[in-house]
């Protein structure tokens, strides 16, 4: 809404009512509204470490001009390069990365947004740099052509993932003159070759296009500081007041992007990964309209349940499926779509036809039975539970997030959204159940089986699909010949918590302690223990792992591990979604050294899912036609490991060098195929005879509650006449670690890229510095700080190499390193590691020219970004539980490492980088992993041949790292005394 005058100071005017916010948010909001009409939320947050700014513009791809797809993209690139007050190329990211920072942007339909959040101390100057983006940004023509490269290079990357395939083939199969229609990514193509071709220069029709759109009146701030309210109220005002108000109106889009012709259709299309998939859609009238109804998330938890007698636990029952999801998808307020995706199985692929009569069938039932006021009102507590006992988030994604939702909501509703369904009103909720109808449908299939039965190709990502027409008559047909099977609506739901009162902690010392202790061990397990004294909220978190020393042993071992934990997970989906669905989260995972669960949220009714879980572990069987599926599945996630992303195929070969006790996926996928149900009966009583349960508990859970939980863990597992599980004796005690790189040594990896599709290449550079030790913790981390920047703007910024560029620290079981990841279509990886080399020359003048003031500036930010507290109870739970995990146990880490980079001087820390990092330090130790794409491949003999003494060239990864000292362990959880 276009509000004031030029004459017009800010105004806290509000429209809407006051801001409703969580009943444990303790910071302040304020809505004003600036001269120029831009309309701001104000977030003072006294306690915060990080700023953050976020601005939301109303306009998209569906604004980009004919004949130019992706110039909105292009343009959210092209705005993060300079201004006119900040002329230097990419000063913008340097200074939030220098400053402890970091920067965002994405493009959709009808939005862009742009964020940032930054240390306390440097917000005011990043700030001002975000503001002058909208003011006066530069987009010179030099750099059009390079962020055109960009563009493409991240189409490019995109080009092999399903999930971007099947988004463009439904906007190809809908109306061209909407511009749902669009192609809204970009390439190299739609931004540069055919505009040159017809006369139109790009780099204009940028420049006009923002100069059309970018006006105050469509844009939408927030603003989260840690002043006070009047304090960042000036700041805003000085710093954004001068971007142009145009009056320009949020553009609308009217009509359905889907005509008759686009509906009641069967498109089937060919996938790049192994599996099926089937995705039922209707156009139906957008929830956002109706959001207090909330129709769309009302028609969600029931078509989407997994609970006993839901559409997905029948599909499950019938072996056809192996997962289902309902909701809302690409809505805007003009047009929506209600979609309903199911996971098939080999068998469900056979039986498409029954599922959607069974899909069909559950629709009508609910059609016909009305809407239901209880189901409504329980939906209705639980996400009123969930809003106003939140965990508190970063302020990156808070101010996102709340950007976005000023465009759409009332002042009022700006935290909430739609999350908070408050009123019941059956009349619409029913408008949008009665059109899912046969008549309104699109329905989408998708598997490798389509493979030369296809007509068809889409013209972005080339996928091959066809289409034919369904009748009402036959899908009538379909809920007719289709299993009777009786579906209905989930039973009230027990886990929705009623007590959220706070425990109050009565031992001194644990009141005193900031740290996690050790409450409890014996010789079957240990109990650390962290109460909440901080958020004060009424949730908990618990990690368990069970440490079981057979885990592991043989690529036999850990595939029937992984089976294990796949069918306990499948056991638990029909009772563990009423638990999900009411705010408490839990999870099952193979671990390095056995099994690991968590459960995280309200703490009221966490016993009562722990328990169920001990148990189903406890009576656990192999139920032979779960067995079939689950081995199904984890077969085709197998051979789609091909078709990873060639930066993750070369990271999982770095890791694979290192980490010692690992299986090559070859081997285990060999195993997988040869196992059986009989196998798995009689593996799973040795892997849990031998077992050590390491537990961590805190938050709003009494001492006494925490060690009752352990104890019954204990009771299941070891207290039984003829128990199932027994201590491990000391010599199995668990360890990670890890291989030695030979110092002064430089190592190579070449392997063709897994996908012969795939042009990418990539590179993954290594360099290994220490073990775990806090003043060379700092060193390795400082230098991180000050060259991710110089990495990033040389390597993707200048020189193009790819959309995939980073420089990242590495930790491989406390064995830490920094790793060069770029992935390129453009260059080979010998290439790409011969400018990574050419860059660390660069760094190293860099860094031995770096000022007093620069240096001591870096290091403030890199303790800043140390003290930086925990925001919620799963974000420190998570920090203490890896410090057990690793065998560390620094829970005072951060103040150790502070202590130690306040007396680190500027000559230290290039030493550091003379002794470890620069090219033929003599302390060096670094790998290189090159995996080559198609168009590279022909490179890889000539840059094998390159590799000669004293470089060392992998030929076996496994042969490679059983010739190698190994780092010692840093577990030694044994000799620990209560």
């Amino acid at each position: 809404m276009v509000v004031g005058t030029e004459n017009m100071e800010a105004v806290p005017e509000d429209k809407g009512g006051e801001i409703l916010k969580p009943r444990t948010d303790k910071r302040e909001y304020r809505r004003i509204v600036l001269k120029n009409s831009l309309e701001v939320l104000l977030i003072s947050d006294p306690e915060t470490d990080k700023c953050a700014a976020s601005m939301n513009v109303s306009v998209g791809s569906f604004s980009d001009p004919k004949g130019l797809d992706g110039l909105a993209h292009f343009l959210e690139h092209m705005l993060f390069y300079a201004s006119e007050k900040y002329p230097e190329e990419d000063s913008y990211s340097k200074y939030i990365s220098e400053h402890g920072g970091r920067t965002n942007a994405s493009t959709s339909r009808e939005k862009t947004t742009y964020h940032f959040d930054i240390n306390t101390d440097s917000f005011d100057e990043a700030l001002d740099r975000f503001a002058q983006f909208f003011i006066k940004p530069l987009m010179s023509a030099d750099a059009t052509m390079r962020e055109i490269n960009a563009v493409d290079s991240e189409y490019q990357k995109n080009l092999l993932l399903d999930s971007r395939r099947l988004d463009q083939l439904k906007k190809h199969l809908s109306r061209e003159d909407h511009p749902y229609h669009k192609f809204s990514t970009g390439n190299m193509k739609t931004l540069h070759v055919w505009p040159q071709a017809k006369g139109v220069d790009t780099r204009s029709e940028l420049i006009k296009f923002y100069d059309k759109h970018y006006s105050t009146s469509i844009m939408h701030l927030v603003v989260y500081a840690k002043e006070n309210l009047d304090k960042t109220q000036g700041l805003v005002e000085k710093m954004f007041q001068e971007i142009r108000n145009t009056n320009k109106m949020i553009p609308i889009f009217p009509g359905q992007p889907c005509i008759p012709d686009h509906l009641q259709v069967l498109v089937k299309a060919v996938p790049i990964k192994q599996g099926h998939k089937l995705t039922v859609s209707w156009p139906v009238t957008p929830s956002i309209r109706h959001y207090e109804e909330a129709p769309g998330s009302y028609l969600g938890h029931l078509i989407g349940h997994q609970g006993e007698g839901s559409l997905f636990h029948t599909l499950k029952t019938l072996g056809w499926a192996t997962g289902l999801h309902a909701g809302e998808a690409y809505l805007t307020m003009e047009y929506s779509f209600f979609d309903v995706s199911v996971d098939l199985t080999d068998a469900g692929h056979e039986h498409m036809q029954d599922i959607l009569g069974l899909l069909f069938r559950h629709i009508t039932h609910l059609q016909q039975s009305g809407v239901s006021q209880w189901i409504f009102d329980e939906l209705s507590a639980i996400c009123e539970a969930k809003f106003h006992y939140q965990a508190k988030r970063d302020p990156f994604s808070y101010a996102k997030s709340i950007s976005t939702n000023m465009k759409i909501y009332p002042t009022k509703h700006w935290l909430v959204g739609s999350s908070l369904p408050s009123k019941f009103n059956p009349a619409i909720v029913q408008k949008v159940l009665n059109e899912l109808s046969p008549s309104n449908v699109r329905i989408f299939w998708r598997s490798k089986k389509f493979e030369g039965q296809t007509d068809k190709t889409e013209p972005w990502y080339n996928t091959a699909y066809s289409v034919e027409n369904i009748t009402e008559f036959t899908i009538q047909e379909w809920v007719q010949s289709a299993p009777d099977v009786r579906l209905h609506l989930p039973v009230p739901n027990v886990f929705i918590p009623t007590d959220f009162s706070l425990k109050e902690v009565k031992d001194t010392f644990l009141e005193q302690n900031i740290f996690p202790v050790l409450l409890r061990k014996t010789s079957f397990s240990r109990l650390w223990y962290k109460p909440d004294t901080k958020f004060l909220i009424p949730k908990a978190y618990a990690k368990i792992d069970f440490n079981c020393p057979l885990a592991n042993t043989s690529p036999d071992a850990l595939v029937l591990s992984n089976i294990f934990v796949w069918l306990l997970v499948d056991c638990l989906k029909e009772y563990g979604y009423y638990a999900r669905a009411a705010g408490l989260n839990y999870g099952l995972s193979l671990s390095s050294n056995g099994l690991e669960l968590y459960i995280a949220g309200f703490n009221h009714k966490l016993r009562i899912l722990l328990d169920a879980i001990m148990q189903k572990i406890a009576k656990f069987e192999v139920k032979p036609d779960r067995f079939a599926v689950i081995k199904e599945t984890i077969t085709k996630g197998y051979q789609n490991i091909k078709f990873q992303q060639p930066y993750e195929q070369a990271m999982s070969y770095c890791s694979k060098v290192l980490q010692d006790h690992t299986w090559p996926w070859t081997e285990q996928q060999d195993a997988h195929t040869h196992l059986e149900a009989e196998d798995l009966v009689n593996f799973v009583p040795m892997l849990l005879s031998r077992t050590f349960v390491e537990c961590y508990i805190a938050g709003n859970v009494e001492k006494n509650e925490a060690e009752s939980m352990v104890k019954h863990i204990e009771d299941v597992l070891f207290n039984d006449p003829k128990p199932i599980s027994r201590p491990i004796f000391p010599s199995q005690t668990m360890t990670n670690r890890v291989v030695k790189l030979g110092t002064g040594m430089k190592y190579f990896y070449h392997q063709e890229g897994s996908n012969p599709s795939d042009e990418n290449s990539a590179l993954v550079h290594y360099i290994q510095v220490h073990q775990d030790e806090n003043a060379m913790n700092g060193k390795l981390q400082l230098f991180r700080l000050i060259a991710k920047q110089a990495t990033f703007h040389q390597l993707r910024t200048v020189e193009q190499l790819g959309y995939i560029t980073s420089l990242s620290q590495s930790n491989h079981s406390g064995v830490y390193g920094v790793q060069f990841i770029i992935q390129s279509s453009v260059k080979g990886p010998g290439h790409i590691d011969s400018r990574v080399e050419s860059l660390l020359k660069d760094l190293e003048s860099k860094l031995h020219k770096i000022s007093d003031e620069e240096f001591m500036s870096n290091v403030t930010a890199l303790i800043d970004m140390k003290l930086e507290k925990h925001k919620n109870l799963n974000e420190e739970s998570s920090f203490y539980w890896r410090e057990i995990k690793n065998g560390t146990l620094k829970f005072n880490r951060k103040d150790e490492e502070v202590a130690a980079l306040r007396e680190l001087k500027k000559e230290e820390l290039i030493d550091f980088f003379d002794e470890y990092i620069k090219i033929d330090a003599p302390n060096k130790k670094s790998m290189s992993i090159y995996v080559y794409g198609r168009k590279h491949l022909e490179e890889m003999a000539s840059d094998k041949d390159k590799v000669t003494s004293p470089f060392i060239e992998i030929e076996d990864i496994v042969g490679f790292r059983k010739s190698q000292p190994l780092y010692g362990s840093l577990k030694g959880w044994n000799q620990l005394k209560l």
